[in-house]
């Protein structure tokens, strides 16, 4: 009786430790099952790959071949679902024959290769009417002398399917770098690509600029980086209303917060709502605050229902003042502060502190998605309105 005791209390004061050595074996088990998953969907990516390499091979060969191509595809259908099963439809393999099309240039691996980055940036700086082009809609600069490729261990077929939607090379190799750094879902990603961040983030940015965007991907190093114009709020599903109540509108943020910083962009993370700031007796309120692990400074969010008005941008002024004064650290940068106004007064944005400061902004949101066209007018209208400042800074 006594040694089963002596026993149960020893296995007892064991537990935490069979607790750890149960939690440190699960968790190289858990990572072992999960790169077999990506093994398996990184050989069928390149397996993709090369059956459209196959298919383009055989059966393109010009419009005057196209019956003979749908043919093709209808009976590889019909033999390859009959001897493998689901997965090899005739929309399956016209997918993965868009995929080797997309991706013709790169090599037919999982893995990228390195580029040296100084030799591309000297070569372009040196040639650069000969390395880029300009396209008219966008204004991006497509450089020509890309490095062949593998392909990411990241991302998954359905990743690459997703990315053979965007048509420019140079947007589309933005999205999959930013997918395989920031670990983005198909979804997110899907999301990404239907609200245009590519587009939104090309409104100051000069050609060289745009030329790092897509080597680099999305680096903030300055606040006006991390700005967009507009924000697409649709994940929020309120109606597009002049009688929509700020609270409203704060409160769906702050249910969809996940959404929200994705839509923020890269390196924020919440901090509250209704952050009270007292000054002198008197209580002021900012509806949201976050914080950038990169830029390392607060920004704060003002929410307005309407049209931009000189109280709103000097009441954020007066936020940031107060926020500079009262709550950061001497590690941290000055504050941001940002109004999110449904109408975008350009009177008031042009001949207010907004015009010049580099720390208060005011941006428009949208509880809609745009359709293409209406958001190029918007970005070449902003691109016009930065060129005017600069101009007049100068």
């Amino acid at each position: 009786m006594n040694n089963n005791n002596s026993l149960e209390g020893s296995i007892n004061d064991d537990q935490p430790q069979n607790d750890e050595l149960f939690n440190r074996v699960a968790s190289i088990l858990d990572q072992a099952r999960a790169n077999v998953v990506r093994s398996i969907d990184n050989q069928m990516v390149i397996a993709y790959w090369l059956i459209g390499r196959e298919i383009v091979e055989s059966a393109q060969g010009g419009d005057e071949r196209a019956k003979y191509g749908k043919k093709v595809l209808e009976g590889l259908s019909a033999r390859l679902s009959q001897k493998y099963g689901e997965g090899f439809s005739v929309t399956n393999l016209r997918y993965i024959r868009l995929f080797y099309q997309t991706y013709s240039e790169r090599m037919p691996e999982i893995h990228h290769m390195a580029c040296d980055e100084s030799d591309r940036l000297d070569g372009i700086s040196q040639n650069h009417h000969t390395t880029c082009d300009v396209l008219e809609d966008m204004n991006l600069a497509v450089e020509k002398n890309e490095c062949n490729q593998g392909f990411s261990p990241l991302l998954s077929w359905s990743h690459y399917r997703t990315l053979t939607r965007v048509e420019n090379k140079n947007e589309r190799l933005f999205y999959e770098l930013e997918t395989e750094k920031e670990g983005w879902s198909v979804s997110q990603l899907d999301r990404q690509i239907n609200t245009f961040l590519f587009a939104r983030l090309l409104k100051s940015r000069d050609k060289m600029a745009v030329m790092k965007l897509t080597w680099e991907g999305y680096n903030p190093k300055n606040p006006i980086d991390t700005i967009k114009d507009p924000y697409i709020l649709d994940f929020l599903g309120l109606p597009d209303s002049d009688i929509l109540h700020e609270s409203k509108l704060e409160k769906a943020i702050i249910n969809n917060i996940q959404s929200f910083l994705l839509e923020l962009g890269k390196g924020f993370a919440f901090v509250g709502r209704q952050k009270r700031l007292q000054f002198d007796g008197d209580l002021f309120y900012v509806d949201l605050v976050f914080y950038n692990c990169i830029l390392k400074c607060y920004l704060l969010i003002d929410l307005k229902i309407g049209e931009l008005t000189h109280q709103d941008v000097g009441q954020m002024d007066s936020y940031v003042r107060i926020f500079d004064d009262r709550y950061i650290t001497s590690d941290d940068n000055p504050t941001i502060g940002l109004i999110l106004c449904s109408k975008k007064n350009e009177t008031i944005a042009k001949y207010s502190v907004l015009n010049n400061s580099k720390q208060l902004f005011a941006s428009k949101y949208m509880l809609y998605l745009p359709t293409e066209e209406e958001l190029k007018h918007k970005i070449q209208h902003q691109r016009q309105l930065i060129e005017e400042r600069l101009k007049t800074n100068l």
